[in-house]
């Protein structure tokens, strides 16, 4: 069985969580014995592949899913949706798709008509998270039972993240708050930076800012209790000990699918706030996790003193994501491709002699 792993073309030209997903996916994918490489579609054509696996709804990448389609390759996609979809957003989506369309002779379709397309044409889908799956139903109206739920993986090496490392590089020795990832308005770190800087809170940030938010960084560190590292590769064994050494995670942006960050500082024993639209659940977390609307800072705040003056056991935290791994991740993924590949098998061989390929 061989598959091709893609998303849009200019996925790696910075960093994020999908960049992350994808690779980590890949390397346990190999590691698993599953021959599966990323597709360069300059070089290759799709249907040197017996299943292809697209990673993002968006981007575009309904044009993948139609190509694969067209040329009879079974297709997986990771819809990667905010959860924060639903009924009458697609409704709405719905109503301006048509209108787009009436005004232009149907000559302009919107994003959401080609993610609908992508998620209608993949013969399986793949959530996230339980609220991802209600999102992709309600609003995209896809059939549930293509849809599959399949939590990201976390690394070994963050279980074993050792503070000492940033201790040393930093020469910051008192509690503060870390606010890992992109640095931009809509990951909204600035409300609470300011509010925990008239707390006199410490916030380290860890992130790359695109030249569009450079700005945003600058009155990011005009504020007396900021400072940043600097854009961090994700293997950098920094970012792994700031983990570690965070009284707690803050990730107060507008919206998540399923935040990688918040999953790596609990894996290191860290707690977390985050934004409540996202489709991270964890049974039983409230003593190390809390879920709060964006625009919500004193609660924030409150949050993250509780988390500072009463730091629940790091052993207790950790074992909240123990069971997120990769190798589950590409097991239970080389279980879907095998199935698949399998019900397309099936559907062939019922198909009449006529219309099968030749």
């Amino acid at each position: 069985m061989r598959v091709g792993l893609l998303s849009y073309p200019m996925l790696f030209q910075r960093e994020g969580g999908l960049q992350v997903q994808l690779r980590a996916t890949l390397d346990a994918l190999v590691q698993a014995g599953v021959q599966a490489e990323l597709v360069d579609p300059h070089c290759h054509r799709l249907d040197e592949y017996d299943v292809i696996h697209v990673f993002s709804a968006i981007n575009g990448n309904y044009r993948i899913v139609e190509t694969a389609a067209e040329m009879g390759v079974p297709v997986v996609l990771s819809a990667l949706l905010p959860p924060a979809w639903d009924r009458s957003s697609g409704a709405c989506a719905r109503f301006a798709d048509r209108l787009a369309g009436r005004l232009t002779a149907w000559n302009v379709q919107t994003s959401y008509a080609q993610t609908k397309r992508a998620l209608q044409l993949a013969q399986l889908v793949i959530a996230l998270g339980a609220a991802e799956r209600t999102a992709i139903v309600a609003a995209f109206r896809t059939d549930p039972h293509k849809i599959r739920v399949l939590p990201n993986g976390v690394d070994r090496r963050f279980f074993d993240a050792d503070p000492g490392l940033f201790r040393r590089h930093t020469g910051i020795g008192g509690p503060f708050v870390l606010m890992a990832g992109a640095i931009s308005p809509y990951k909204n770190q600035l409300p609470l930076a300011q509010t925990l800087g008239s707390a006199s809170v410490n916030v380290v940030l860890a992130g790359c800012a695109q030249p569009q938010h450079r700005d945003y960084l600058r009155q990011l560190l005009d504020c007396p209790n900021v400072q940043w590292l600097g854009a961090l590769a994700h293997d950098n064994p920094l970012l792994a000990s700031a983990y570690a050494a965070a009284a707690a995670l803050a990730l107060p942006s507008q919206g998540e699918v399923f935040p990688l960050v918040v999953l790596e500082a609990l894996a290191a024993g860290t707690p977390a706030v985050m934004t409540r639209d996202s489709a991270l659940q964890l049974p039983d977390s409230g003593f190390a996790l809390r879920q709060l609307r964006a625009d919500d800072m004193p609660a924030w705040r409150a949050a993250l003193d509780g988390f500072i003056n009463r730091p629940p056991e790091r052993a207790a935290v950790s074992a909240l994501v123990e069971q997120f791994t990769w190798r589950r991740v590409a097991q239970q993924l080389a279980d879907c491709y095998a199935g698949l590949l399998a019900e397309v098998s099936e559907s062939s061989a019922t198909l009449p002699a006529e219309r099968r390929a030749v």
